[in-house]
């Protein structure tokens, strides 16, 4: 455990400042410097950026084919397997759905398990853990000089750890959430610089969301944001929404609620960030208001379903930008956040954020002040809203797909699944591309009244799913699809459907392949100028979480989990039966016991199965 001195003098103090100082700088520099490197993968989204690209290209469109099994490892636990492990210096660091244990394997010999982290939680937290209980991964953080390296990883039950890096142990523990109450944490942690940032779970049991910067040395808290309230719980800036005041200012995240309904309004934010240097912003999406049903919440209910962009220091807004005022789908907006740098239309170039939500648009931002650049459908069979007008950036809504009482709302697309979900998906910079996995799914909504209480499901809406327009519903397939994307000209280079959502994300190399994993169990690599299919293999169980792609002694590795799960999974995960349960998703994905069971793992994949045990003597016994 981390030692703490009892006491210091001021001179002490005073001459340590400056070397303090010199080391954080060092390690921030590090830390950047790690997620450049093609030996990393250092973080979740692969840098700052959250741009999952890789510069590499000893595996490429013309030798994918020739991809085989180096090395697999089993996490020893069977529900779903979201987001990815990390790779820093020579060690991959794993992690698991709930009891959320880790592991940190030697990529030398990686049957060399060099230590695990078995937490011990309140397995209470289960129960109030919305759409399975899994967890999106860790970060990582290279030591200073003084505090070791940190691996950083949330609990179901609504604690962070940090662990030394090298040997596993604890260095701090928190309390985030309160699970009692419905908040549950299964959000990646996020570091940069020396500020780990912590969403929250739990907007279906009436949580009201917030983001916690801590830091990373002491796990000290630094700043808290809620997505709804007053202005200083918000965190709202003097200077909020300057250059787009039409998106609204003050006292908003009050006064567009009725009465007290604020306090049990949702907005919690468990998907993904990005974060900027020059602006010292950080990027993410606050999600969807409480209860689903739209009746029981007059107003735009602010700021839930809202582009956020905060200084990281200060936690202070400068903009918010809602895309979808009183939400009536679920579609939290808590997606990617995929920061570039492009020309747009005018041939300006310009720093921009994108962003593919789950209402079925996908949003182009300024992301110095939150201006709104395009706003195109993920697909055309998007009918809630007819377009987004982008000098007010509201969505033009068709009533035919509102949810109101006594109104049974049908073929509804996207559904509350969206049209994108978690998957934390790739933009190629070369190629200006985004390469978007997708789902492909409508809904029937009917609601209902439903009281609130506290640490109980608080939604108010029987769903039923199924194939959108483009699937087939008779068989209950064609659910997902994989798209390439520019959202400068707004244009699909190329789209291919799938059996099932394509739930976990992508990954783009250099070599002009792009990866991904699907819910039956496949790993698959397309190109990326045509999506023709490269390369495919079955693995063990069906995938929710994303690849990953990094470089260890020359050879260049392809790495998934697989473990079937999440929201889409739970109908086979939990052997549910009614096509409503599980939020709808039972009956949207009743085939998918047919093509894969339960069962997490990594598998790790070279040109021609190339590993550290094509040397023989590695890893094994050797006698006294």
């Amino acid at each position: 455990m981390r030692k703490l001195l009892n006491s210091v003098s001021l001179l002490s103090v005073l001459l340590a400042a400056p070397v303090v100082t010199m080391s954080a700088a060092l390690a921030e520099d590090k830390l950047e410097a790690l997620t450049k490197s093609e030996n990393n993968w250092a973080m979740q989204g692969k840098n700052y950026s959250s741009n999952h690209y890789s510069t590499l290209t000893q595996v490429n469109a013309d030798n994918v084919k020739n991809l085989k099994v180096a090395w697999s490892f089993s996490t020893g636990l069977l529900s779903g397997h979201e987001g990815s492990p990390i790779v820093v210096d020579g060690k991959m660091y794993v992690h698991t759905s709930f009891p959320n244990n880790t592991f940190a394997l030697n990529l030398d010999d990686p049957t060399s398990i060099l230590w695990q982290h078995k937490p011990k939680q309140n397995a209470a937290a289960r129960a109030v853990a919305c759409c399975d209980i899994v967890n999106r991964g860790l970060a990582y953080w290279p030591t200073d000089g003084k505090t070791p390296s940190l691996i950083v990883k949330t609990l179901l039950d609504g604690h962070v750890v940090a662990l030394n890096a090298d040997t596993g142990e604890e260095y701090w523990k928190i309390e985030n959430s309160d699970f009692k109450v419905g908040s549950t944490l299964t959000v990646a942690p996020h570091v940069y610089k020396d500020i780990v940032l912590i969403g929250s779970s739990g907007a279906e049991l009436g949580v009201r969301g917030y983001m916690t910067a801590y830091d990373v040395r002491s796990g000290e808290q630094k700043w808290r944001a809620y997505a709804t309230g007053p202005d200083s719980d918000v965190l709202i800036g003097d200077d909020f929404n300057k250059a787009n005041p039409h998106y609204g200012q003050k006292g908003l995240g009050t006064a567009t609620w009725e009465g007290d309904a604020w306090k049990i309004g949702g907005g919690t934010n468990w998907g993904w960030f990005a974060y900027d240097p020059g602006t010292n912003l950080v990027y993410y999406g606050s999600g969807n208001p409480a209860p689903w049903n739209e009746t029981m919440r007059p107003g735009d209910n602010k700021w839930t379903m809202t582009i956020w962009g905060r200084d990281l220091n200060t936690g202070e807004a400068k903009f918010g930008y809602q895309k979808t005022p009183h939400d009536e789908w679920d579609y939290a907006g808590i997606n990617f956040m995929m920061l570039s740098e492009q020309k747009d239309k005018d041939g300006k170039l310009r720093k921009l954020l994108t962003h593919p939500d789950r209402n079925g648009i996908v949003y182009t931002l300024d992301r110095t002040d939150g201006t709104l650049v395009s706003a195109d459908k993920i697909d055309d069979t998007v009918n809630v809203f007819k377009k987004v007008d982008l000098k007010s950036g509201l969505p033009v809504r068709d009533p035919e797909y509102g949810t109101r009482m006594d109104h049974l709302a049908k073929d509804v697309c996207p559904s509350a699944m969206g049209y994108h979900n978690q998957g934390l998906d790739s933009y190629d910079p070369t190629k200006e591309l985004f390469f978007l996995g997708v789902n492909h799914i409508c809904m029937d909504w009917e609601p209902f009244m439903l009281p609130y209480r506290a640490g109980q499901f608080f939604v108010g809406a029987t769903l039923n799913m199924y194939p959108g327009p483009k699937g087939d519903r008779q068989k209950g397939e064609g659910l997902g699809q994989i798209k390439a994307y520019n959202a400068i000209t707004g244009k699909f280079k190329w789209e291919k459907m799938e059996r099932f959502a394509v739930w976990g994300g992508t990954a783009a190399t250099a070599g002009n392949v792009v990866f991904y994993g699907t819910l039956d169990g496949f790993i698959k690599a397309r190109h990326s100028d045509t999506g023709e299919l490269l390369w495919k293999f079955k693995l063990p169980s069906g995938v929710i979480g994303h690849p990953i792609v990094y470089q260890h002694k020359g050879v260049e590795y392809v790495a998934i989990l697989y473990g079937v799960g999440g929201w889409p999974g739970v109908g086979l995960v939990f052997d549910l039966q009614d096509p409503t349960a599980g939020l709808g998703a039972v009956g949207a994905f009743k085939q998918l016991a047919n093509y894969t069971q339960m069962g997490g793992g990594v598998m790790v994949f070279s040109l021609d199965g190339k590993s550290p045990y094509d040397d023989l003597s590695v890893g094994e016994y050797k006698a006294n």
